[in-house]
This record gives C-alpha cells, sequence and structure tokens, in this order.
C-alpha cells in the first residue's frame, strides 16, 4: 500500500541521505527533499511544505533544541522525527520534551520507520484539515452575522433561513471536533479504532436495554468523542511505554473535563459533555474527575464506561503489547462488578458480550 506525502530529511551526510531517500521512495513517499544546514532546511519547510521531517542526530553546529523550535514556529502541524545515532533513554525524553512527534534509532529499521512515516503524514493532514475547518468556521461566523443584518426586516424569511445556517453551522462544528477525535488515534499509534469500537459497544448494550432512539443517539456521539481531551495531554505521557508516575497520571486523569470543556460551548451537544465528562467515574466512588457513585454517574456514563474497558483490555497498547483474551477480559469486568462498574450494566453485557 502507497504511502504518498512529501518528507524533508535534514542531514549532512549524503551516503546517509541518499540510502534513507532510497528507503522512504521504495515504501512509497512521493518525494523527498534533503538539506545540510538548519538555515536551508528552516527555507525548505517554508516552500516546500512537507508533511513530515526527519533529523538526523549529531550534525556538526546544530543545535537540536533550536532547530526544532524553529521548525515548529513555522510549521506547529507538522511532526518531527529524530534519526538517533544510539538510543540512550535520558536523550530520549530530552527530545520527547522538545515536542518531536517520534524517533528511530540506527540502524533504520524499514518495517519501524514505514508506520511512523503513515502516522505521521496522515496526523499532519488531520491537523491541518483542522485549521481549515476552523478557518472555514470562522468564515461562516461573518457570513452568518452579515445575513442577520439582511434579515432584520424579514423575520418570516429570516426564521427559515436561520434554522438552515444553524444546521450548517451545527455540520462543520461537529465536523471539526470529529477530526481532532481523530487526530488522537492518529497520534496513538495503538488506540486508532478505540473510539470506533467503543461506540459499536455502547450501542449494543443500549439496544438490548431497550433504551429510547434518541438516547442512544446522544450515547453515540459521546461514545465518539469521549477521549477527545487526550488532546490536550503530552505525547511522552499519552505514549508512554512503561509505567506512568503519580504526576503523569495526574495529567491523564484530567482528559474527561478537559473534553467537556472542549464541547462545552457547544450547545447542541449540551446532552454530550456530561457524559464525557462522568465516563471514568466508578461505581463505588473511587473514579475521576468527580467521585460521583451509584446512581449519581449518568445512566450513559455508566455504559460508556463498561465499553470504553473492555475495548481497552481487548485492544494493544504502547504499555501493553498483547491485549487480553475475551475470557481473561469478561473475567476482569466480572470481578470489578459493583466496585468499578454498575452490577445492572454487568448482567447486560454479559448477554451481550459474544455479539461485540
Amino acid at each position: 500500500m502507497e504511502i504518498f506525502g512529501r518528507i524533508l530529511l535534514i542531514c549532512d551526510n549524503p551516503l546517509y541521505s541518499a540510502g534513507i531517500r532510497g528507503q522512504m521512495l521504495n515504501l512509497g513517499v512521493h518525494s523527498v527533499f534533503i538539506e545540510s544546514t538548519p538555515q536551508s532546511a528552516a527555507e525548505s519547510l517554508r516552500q516546500s511544505s512537507p508533511d513530515l521531517v526527519l533529523i538526523k542526530e549529531g550534525m556538526p553546529r546544530t543545535d537540536m533544541a533550536l532547530l526544532v523550535t524553529e521548525l515548529k514556529q513555522i510549521d506547529p502541524d507538522c511532526p518531527v522525527v529524530i534519526l538517533l545515532e544510539s538510543e540512550d533513554e535520558e536523550k530520549v525524553k530530552e527530545l520527547m520534551d522538545l515536542g518531536i512527534y517520534d524517533f528511530l534509532s540506527s540502524p533504520i529499521d524499514v518495517n519501524k520507520l514505514k508506520p511512523i512515516m503513515e502516522k505521521g503524514i496522515k496526523l499532519h493532514i488531520l491537523l491541518a484539515a483542522n485549521r481549515e475547518f476552523s478557518l472555514g468556521l470562522k468564515e461562516n461566523n461573518q457570513a452568518l452575522e452579515k445575513q442577520n443584518m439582511f434579515l432584520a426586516g424579514r423575520i418570516e424569511e429570516a426564521a427559515v433561513n436561520l434554522s438552515r445556517l444553524y444546521e450548517d453551522l451545527r455540520s462543520t462544528y461537529m465536523r471539526t471536533i470529529k477530526v481532532l477525535a481523530q487526530a488522537i488515534g492518529a497520534r496513538d499509534h495503538y488506540t486508532q479504532s478505540h473510539s470506533e469500537n467503543v461506540v459499536r459497544f455502547v450501542v449494543e448494550i443500549a439496544n438490548y436495554m431497550k433504551l429510547p432512539v434518541k438516547e442512544i443517539e446522544l450515547l453515540r456521539q459521546a461514545g465518539e468523542l469521549h477521549d477527545l481531551g487526550k488532546i490536550g495531554i503530552e505525547d511522552n505521557i499519552l505514549l508512554k511505554a512503561s509505567s506512568l508516575t503519580a504526576q503523569e497520571w495526574e495529567q491523564v486523569r484530567k482528559h474527561p473535563v478537559i473534553g467537556a470543556q472542549i464541547l462545552e460551548p457547544l450547545t447542541f451537544l449540551s446532552g454530550v459533555v456530561d457524559l464525557v465528562k462522568q465516563h471514568h467515574e466508578h461505581y463505588d466512588g473511587t473514579g475521576y474527575p468527580e467521585g460521583r457513585k451509584g446512581n449519581d454517574i449518568l445512566l450513559g456514563a455508566r455504559i460508556i464506561h463498561i465499553a470504553d474497558a473492555y475495548e481497552a483490555m481487548r485492544s494493544a497498547r504502547s504499555y501493553r503489547k498483547k491485549p487480553l483474551f475475551k475470557e481473561e477480559a469478561i473475567l476482569e469486568i466480572k470481578r470489578n462488578s459493583g466496585t468499578q462498574f454498575d452490577p445492572k450494566i454487568v448482567d447486560v453485557f454479559l448477554q451481550v458480550v459474544d455479539n461485540l
């Protein structure tokens, strides 16, 4: 499968550059620009607008922090990958703090290079699309203000037109929010289909419970957007392969609140906001962010919580390469019935789990 995309390679070693360039072209990259100095690299980024930047570590007279900072100022959406001479834990931490997307150690493994390029290019496309949507949204708002002035003396016609414009605006907002949600999947190599699977599980449980159609649609939207707040979590925490520190866990625990804050201004999603905010609350009150308990947690949030937990257990993650077997995941759900999960929803889950 072809990758396409445009890549800027910053390297002062012609032989090394030629080898990497050949590998990338063989993998399906559309074009590769090679620059040997920070100055020419910055100019090339302005002129060629690549989808991904690769920087070889160890170039003489090159301050890596200054170079990455300058590139980020030119195009903050373009992911940066560092090609390391050798992998060093302290060095990797310093690089991640600079805001780079990923790194590869020499010798370059094609099997690792390909997915990093695919995800990086896709992330750049999604972030660029988000900026375009935001610009379109601003233009739509300006057009709406002019239209309102024009319609001041024509109330009946205004009602019809405003209804149509509201729907267009609502659709634009939803597309923007969904692009942000998809950007999470592009950042995290392990959870790209997570939200889609959670939605499928949530709808299966809700249908079995015979919830009203309107409520099921609300749950569908909340399931799509439940992890939206992870857009505010740093990559070095979100993608960390080892156990998180207490401080890092505090950052991760903020994502339900961040997601709710992003959605709060969108009045047509008012029913979704609290579901997103409460989807990590535990039935016994030990969850977050508010420590809600029992029926004080919205029914929809309790459904999303069990679907989210089951899907996470059945998926590979950065901190757990092998997913749990189905039977293991089901046993874990049963074990936490009445503590983490609502026992009534666990009973429904056990009825429908074979459909999942």
